[in-house]
């Protein structure tokens, strides 16, 4: 399909309100809405739930936890709402946008978090039940190994091999969706090139680790 000058206008700014949406920090905005130290300023200094969690309060870590999943579930949900037409191109640039905003958010300076949340929330917005299996195997690994950042890593890996290889049993694959998981993906483990050179050496925190 061919798109018009001004559905592509339209699409650009979706994908940029996609941005804005993904670079609001919840685990600033909940800490200094709980009375906690900024989560850039202690453990791995990560602006995400799992650092928050350091701080001793599951609450304010599960609060983080649903905010960046929800920004990246509700910012494909409004981009469906807003444009019911909108290409599959647009579609993953979307989920592309929102999760560059939890990364590189403007409103803290482009310093973001590492993205897992916000991008269980993509998935969640794709599909469901790939939420559900990516899910899934980041609780199993997390549960034997104790390290939330292998999870992640593990998870992120099978979660566009649960896309392709779930199309035509549970849903139906779409190459840029494809790709923008991939990118995500690559992504992802960018941002834990730290974590996993700890993890390399056995250094790395474990889930429940206190901050320093």
């Amino acid at each position: 399909m061919v798109e018009t000058a001004s559905s592509l206008y339209f699409s650009a700014a979706l994908v940029l309100l996609a941005y804005l949406i993904g670079s609001i920090p919840f685990a600033v905005v909940v800490s200094r809405l709980m009375g906690l130290q900024d989560p850039r300023s202690y453990g791995s200094k990560n602006p995400g739930a799992t650092n928050v969690l350091r701080s001793g309060s599951k609450m304010a870590a599960a609060l983080t936890l649903l905010g960046d999943a929800a920004k990246g579930w509700f910012a494909l949900w409004l981009a469906q709402r807003l444009a019911p037409g909108l290409s599959w191109n647009a579609y993953a640039l979307v989920a592309l946008a929102v999760f560059l905003g939890h990364l590189y958010p403007l409103f803290l300076g482009f310093k973001g978090g590492k993205g897992v949340a916000t991008a269980l929330g993509i998935l969640a917005a794709i599909q469901p039940w790939l939420a559900v299996a990516t899910a899934a195997t980041w609780l199993i690994v997390a549960i034997f190994s104790r390290y939330s950042s292998l999870a992640a890593l593990a998870a992120a890996f099978f979660a566009p091999l649960y896309y392709v290889f779930g199309s035509g049993v549970a849903w139906t694959a779409r190459a840029p969706v494809t790709g923008a998981l991939v990118i995500i993906v690559v992504l992802l483990f960018y941002r834990h090139r730290a974590n996993i050179g700890r993890l390399v050496k056995g250094t790395e925190s474990r889930i429940g680790s206190k901050k320093k």
